[in-house]
């Protein structure tokens, strides 16, 4: 298993080892060394047993202190570095006479993974952590840069409404358009279209989705195949959980609690962040939040003055909480997402209504699926200087709370979602498939 070396990538990759493994698959998980170190020290934290997976870590080539926050940077030294480290790894693995790696699977961020598998004559398959409609639209890029929709940079040359063949997916919905600066952006895109090309020689592209949420790109993109959501085991945290928060729920009254939580990529200004305070405030109702710590210095954005000891009675601040049992707590009333792809089907899984309020990449199509396509959410509309205020985010709680259309809706996607992994469902069918390919 070869995930992108980012929170939203590791997590469900693990989560899909673990599906393997109570099939009888063992498992070798190759983090970078920088991911390796995170992980494990979480897990210590944690107290945490990663069960029988076999943790291997090759080196990302970029120093031990450098910002992996620029994912340019990081991107191409990943493609410079990992993929003679990867072949030099299988390599004494098969030679060493313990178990022999029969199967490749590389998140499409990493597909050039594919080819080195197909180097050492070793059956792979390419897995998609986010949505179909994305990684559709990522497979046409040669078809979108000779339509002239996008130029050769990944920047849209037009307009257009609909991407073939993903009806969501429009030219401002690009996910590299919402990473860094101009250059980065292009940086990126040249990476995505790297991938792309690699992923012509994947032997199976499987994808966290589910039939349900994305018909119209799986029929006309039938080579995508859902075996989502990846619901259960819940591993590789960078940051150790905090489960106090749990026995914190149990206190609260049912469908009371705001969640809030924007994964391990958000970065606030400080007067964001205190908007968000003051709106939480504002709110009048029990919140959990979690405000995770910097990476570099271990610190947090200020409070406003006297904010923590006025909501002490109804508000609780974590670092980093084990969100699927958070959201599937019967007394969440609502999320406030990023829309991270993961945190979108954590939400859906569970029916918790969605407060939108997306950051970068994905995060904006995701949110064009909840508030447009499944209607289990709302947007957050930020003022004229992009920021979302105090008012308006206890106007959108409000309102969102008083729309039972829309919780009438997240839980009949609920439904379809524990359907879809179910014995007879969509994606057990696809995933007991697959499997039987893997056995060979």
């Amino acid at each position: 298993m070869i995930p992108f070396p980012a929170q939203g990538h590791v997590k469900p990759m693990m989560a899909l080892s673990h599906r393997l493994i109570e099939f009888g698959i063992n498992i070798t998980f190759v983090n970078t060394e920088f991911i390796q170190a995170r992980v494990m020290a979480a897990s210590r934290e944690d107290d945490h047993d990663h069960g029988q997976i076999n943790f291997v870590a090759i080196p990302d080539g970029l120093p031990i202190d450098d910002d992996r926050n620029d994912l340019g940077r990081q991107c191409d030294s990943i493609l410079s570095v990992m993929p003679a480290c990867l072949e030099e790894l299988i390599g004494k693995i098969n030679q060493s006479g313990d178990d022999e790696i029969t199967y490749v699977i590389a998140d499409e961020s990493m597909a050039w993974a594919l080819e080195v598998a197909e180097k050492m004559r070793i059956r792979q398959a390419a897995f998609f952590p986010a949505a179909a409609a994305l990684l559709a639209a990522i497979m046409n890029i040669p078809d979108l840069i000779e339509a002239g929709t996008i130029d050769a940079n990944g920047f849209p040359t037009k307009e257009e409404k609909k991407i073939h063949p993903s009806p969501t997916m429009n030219t401002s919905l690009f996910a590299w358009l919402f990473i860094g600066d101009k250059a980065t952006q292009q940086t990126m895109f040249k990476y995505i279209h790297n991938c792309s090309q690699s992923l012509r020689v994947a032997h199976h592209i499987i994808c966290n989705s589910f039939d349900d949420i994305e018909r119209p790109t799986f029929d006309l993109s039938p080579q995508i195949l859902p075996i989502g959501p990846l619901h259960g085991r819940s591993d590789g945290n960078f940051w150790p959980q905090d489960s106090s928060c749990l026995t914190w729920l149990d206190q609260q009254p049912t469908s009371s609690v705001i969640y809030i939580a924007f994964g391990s990529f958000t970065v606030f200004n400080p007067h964001q962040f205190q908007e968000l305070a003051h709106g939480l405030e504002l709110c009048g109702r029990p919140f959990l939040w979690v405000v995770r710590s910097d990476p570099t210095d271990g610190s947090t954005p200020p409070y406003p003055d006297g904010f923590v000891e006025r909501v002490a009675d109804r508000g609780l601040v974590v670092g980093w909480s084990p969100q699927q049992n958070v959201l599937a707590h019967p007394s969440v009333a609502c999320f406030i997402t990023h829309c991270g792809w993961n945190s979108t089907m954590e939400g859906l899984v569970n029916g918790v209504p969605m407060l939108c309020w997306p950051y970068f990449a994905d995060q904006f199509l995701n949110q064009v699926y909840i508030s447009d396509v499944w209607r289990v959410g709302l947007r957050m509309d930020p003022d004229g200087d992009g920021i979302v205020s105090r008012g308006e985010i206890k106007k959108k709680v409000e309102d969102l709370l008083g729309d039972g259309g829309v919780k009438a809706r997240a839980l009949e996607i609920k439904e379809m979602a524990q359907k879809s992994i179910s014995e007879d469902g969509t994606s057990s069918k696809v995933f007991n498939d697959f499997v039987q390919v893997i056995k060979g």
